[in-house]
């Protein structure tokens, strides 16, 4: 194992006396965790307190070792924590508002598409009456019927010469 770590899955021991002046192993306040790294190397990050003390984590190619925070991280944490949770309610709140929206003119545009659908259907039974009406009107028009519509003739109003006097 390299630089005196512990075996993987040991959690470090430190003596402790006891009543007695017995000494016991106790566990420390330490984690030590296995990890497969990307890459060979080691990376070292470390925080300083104010104390001088590190805390922080160092990680090897072989471990994690995460050192124990201070009171002032936890409420720093517990304040970006709840700085991120009142962001992310303001944000689900704008995005179901944004949804709500949208759905409510989909909502519009469905009704004013019935809408229009409807007045093409009437508009096209009132292109094929028209249609049909022209047609029967064609048969009997008189002004379709001159001949003089057919010659073609320099006058101002072709029409009149066709009308009765």
């Amino acid at each position: 194992m390299s630089q005196g770590l512990p075996a993987a899955g040991s959690v470090p021991q430190r003596n402790v006396a006891a009543p007695g002046n017995q000494s016991q192993p106790q566990p420390q306040a330490l984690l030590w965790l296995q990890v497969r790294p990307r890459r060979q190397g080691a990376m070292l990050r470390e925080e300083r307190g104010q104390a001088g003390e590190v805390r922080g984590l160092h990680v090897t190619p072989d471990h994690i070792h995460v050192f124990p925070q201070s009171p002032e991280d936890d409420d720093r944490k517990v304040r970006r924590r709840e700085k991120n949770r009142v962001a992310a309610q303001r944000s689900r709140k704008k995005q179901t508002q944004k949804a709500d929206k949208l759905h409510e003119e989909y909502e519009c545009l469905e009704q004013e598409n019935t809408v229009l659908r409807r007045e093409i259907g009437k508009l096209t039974e009132e292109l094929k009456h028209l249609s049909e009406a022209l047609k029967e009107h064609e048969k009997m028009c008189p002004l379709l019927l001159c001949p003089m519509n057919f010659v073609p003739v320099l006058r101002p109003d072709p029409v009149a010469g066709c009308l009765p006097r």
